[in-house]
């Protein structure tokens, strides 16, 4: 076992459907150090070409052992058609002492059960992809990221009265309780906010705060 947290390197990414799949290959591509692991030979095979990857069972903790699981930093548990091996292997990376673990979930009881044994991070990922898409309807919104505890990020276009002032006239911390962490304008490179930052019409803003406040603020023509 790794002595400690800082000999850890790359992800373990624990089941080859659709989503643990497309994580492993993004990961892969951003030449992020990744395992794939699959119980299904097929899978294995044919994933093999593109990704590392293993044939390998998770909810066995021999197997974790096997593979070296608690030299990994991080692990994505991706399981989703079987609750009971998702559970499984999620105690199993919890119990290698896995610094940062990621599970999907299929439902809000599935969510609940992988938090309570010890996951870190528990995705929804169809039910996060709809809120998404939700957020972005009919307002001024064009991407939402909460990260924790309703403070989230969000990339919007500015509302009219925003257009031609600079952020210290604009005061939007005080009259929205908004905070603008940067400017993109079209054809240049993203610009992190100052208060003398003018912001034009076309221009997008990266914007932080309480998700309410935010969606209210997004909303404004």
């Amino acid at each position: 076992m790794a002595s400690n947290d800082s000999d850890r390197a790359g992800v373990l990414v624990f089941g080859l459907g659709r989503f643990g799949s497309a994580l492993a290959d993004t990961l892969d591509s951003m030449d992020v150090e990744v395992l794939a692991v699959e119980r299904d030979p097929a899978v294995v095979e044919l994933w093999s070409k593109r990704i590392p990857c293993v044939e390998a069972n998770g909810a066995d903790p021999r197997a974790l052992e096997q593979i070296g699981a608690a030299d990994f930093a991080a692990a994505v548990v991706g399981v989703g058609t079987s609750l009971e091996a998702s559970v499984l292997i999620t105690g199993n990376l919890v119990d290698v002492g896995i610094p940062e673990i990621w599970a999907k979930a299929t439902s809000v009881e599935h969510k609940r059960i992988l938090e309570r044994i010890g996951a870190h991070h528990v995705v929804l990922p169809e039910s996060d992809a709809g809120a998404r898409v939700a957020h972005s309807v009919g307002g001024r919104m064009l991407d939402y990221i909460e990260i924790e505890d309703g403070f989230t990020i969000i990339k919007m276009r500015p509302p009219r009265e925003t257009h031609s002032f600079t952020l210290d006239k604009l005061d939007l911390k005080g009259k929205y309780g908004v905070h603008v962490i940067g400017v993109k304008r079209a054809g240049e490179e993203f610009e992190y906010a100052t208060p003398e930052t003018l912001v034009g019409p076309e221009d997008l803003l990266v914007v932080a705060g309480e998700g309410e406040l935010l969606e209210r603020f997004a909303q404004r023509p």
